[in-house]
């Protein structure tokens, strides 16, 4: 899993939720308090984990390192779940099978949090299987405690964990004493929940482009937990399958690998699915961690069909078997391996690192610049650099000393008198027609259209993937 999350981690361009992390983690921890309080909240304890360990000139390999050992760690716990329910060569295989999972890989190469959440979720679930095993050690009932509560700070969707959890312990059959400690053990992850939810209520309008995912949402998910590709789907479905009948068995005096396995995939992704029909908040990335499920439930029916054949044909070897298991793997990463590769190569349909090179050959100290929309300024607080010295004609207040992400611009009649003081004009925008930020036709985003359209002529155009520098004049 690190060799694969290293491999192609710098690609020169940072993604716009990245520039958000880069630009968040630079501020001081009074400005980022500030922010959190009207925008973000639910990323709040990652912004300061990423402001305490980025340096100050952090690049792309900075920005990802923490999402690749995430990953990493989370490959091993899931091969550490496999292992302690099952048997070694089960973890080998589960570990293995996720690392080589594309999903896995996507978002182990992101400077955001859904990596560290998933790392998190893994470890918590290892605790729960090692409490279960000893309910009467409260040690690992409070390691599971302090883990669940951070993963739930991490993102507040993880915590539909506990309720994967909570459905474990039922279909494992725990003893009473079982559910009783980890109901105790979940209620400091739950109340931890509690102010962050309401916190991020007031900020809903953040996930406002979300719509209510149809049925095509659960297939395309279903195949990015397995890998896209139909004939990796139908083998590790087919093994799948092959896990959950016949009897779950006990290892040690825990639960069974099935019951661990199947909610942790299942539940998490149900659960947001069935409530954004109403309140869409669903996204893939949302529930990353629940991919772990996955590839324990694919190596739990592989070992039990090897442990059939071997049973008919009287055959010997386990190390061979793990090896050729191990091997088999392999072969799903080779098969998907052009999947890999286009994730490493797509820009996401922005190339930000592209416009700021542009940025910084035409632009010159004083030059003012607009940014239509608002949002636009995300390029200038990536690339610093590239912007250096330049006016920003619009902006009233930063977004570090206002509390927001991209600024406070001036009021439109305002706009107009900083505008007719113009002659030469850059314009920063997205690729394809000028358009304003959705909802402020009115506003100053529709003052800059105004001025633009009637009192300037476009001279010098410059565009990128997703983006333009354009320059006007006045006519």
């Amino acid at each position: 899993m690190l060799a694969v999350g290293l491999w192609g981690v710098v690609r020169g361009n940072v993604w716009r939720d990245e520039g958000v992390t880069l630009q968040v983690a630079r501020r001081s921890l009074p400005e980022i308090w500030r922010l959190l309080r009207t925008v973000d909240a639910v990323h709040g304890l990652y912004y300061l984990l990423m402001h305490t360990v980025l340096p100050a000139d952090a690049g792309e390999l900075a920005l990802r390192l923490p999402s690749v050992l995430a990953a990493a760690a989370t490959a091993g716990l899931v091969a550490a779940v496999g292992a302690r329910l099952a048997r070694p060569r089960v973890g080998l295989w589960a570990g293995l099978l996720y690392a080589v999972t594309p999903l896995a890989g996507q978002y182990a190469q992101q400077g955001r949090s859904y990596a560290l959440v998933a790392a998190g979720a893994a470890l918590a679930t290892l605790l729960l299987v090692r409490a279960a095993e000893r309910p009467e050690r409260p040690r690992p009932w409070c390691a599971y405690a302090a883990v669940s509560a951070a993963t739930v700070l991490l993102h507040e969707l993880a915590g539909l964990l506990l309720a994967a959890h909570a459905v474990a312990l039922l279909l494992g059959r725990a003893a009473p004493r079982v559910r009783r400690a980890w109901a105790g053990a979940a209620a400091p992850a739950a109340l931890a929940l509690v102010p962050l939810a309401l916190v991020s209520h007031r900020q809903a309008a953040q996930v406002g482009w979300l719509r209510p995912p149809d049925g095509t949402a659960a297939v395309r998910l279903l195949r990015e937990f397995t890998g896209p590709t139909l004939a990796v789907l139908a083998a590790e479905l087919a093994l799948a399958a092959l896990a959950l009948c016949g009897p779950w068995t006990r290892r040690r005096a825990g639960l069974p690998l099935q019951a661990v396995a199947l909610p942790l995939l299942v539940v998490p992704p149900a659960a947001l699915l069935a409530v954004s029909q109403q309140w869409p908040l669903y996204h893939a990335r949302y529930v990353l961690f629940a991919l772990a499920g996955g590839p324990l439930l694919v190596a739990a029916g592989a070992d039990r069909a090897v442990r059939a054949v071997r049973a008919f044909s009287g055959g010997r070897g386990r190390g061979a078997v793990a090896a050729a298991g191990a091997l088999a793997v392999g072969c799903v990463f080779w098969w998907q391996f052009p999947l890999h590769r286009s994730d490493r190569a797509a820009g996401r349909g922005e190339d930000h690192a592209a416009l700021a090179a542009v940025a910084a050959r035409e632009l010159r100290p004083g030059d003012p610049v607009l940014y239509l929309p608002l949002i636009a300024r995300r390029v200038p607080l990536t690339y610093p650099d590239a912007f250096h010295g330049v006016r920003d004609v619009a902006l009233r207040t930063s977004g570090a000393a206002s509390g927001t992400l991209y600024g406070r611009e001036a009021g439109p009649a305002e706009l107009r008198r900083r505008l007719a003081g113009v002659d030469r004009l850059w314009v920063l925008s997205e690729a394809g027609p000028l358009r304003g930020a959705a909802g402020d036709r009115g506003g100053t985003e529709g003052v800059k259209l105004a001025v633009l359209r009637g009192e300037f002529a476009r001279h010098a155009e410059y565009v990128t993937v997703g983006g333009a520098l354009r320059l006007y004049v006045r006519r």
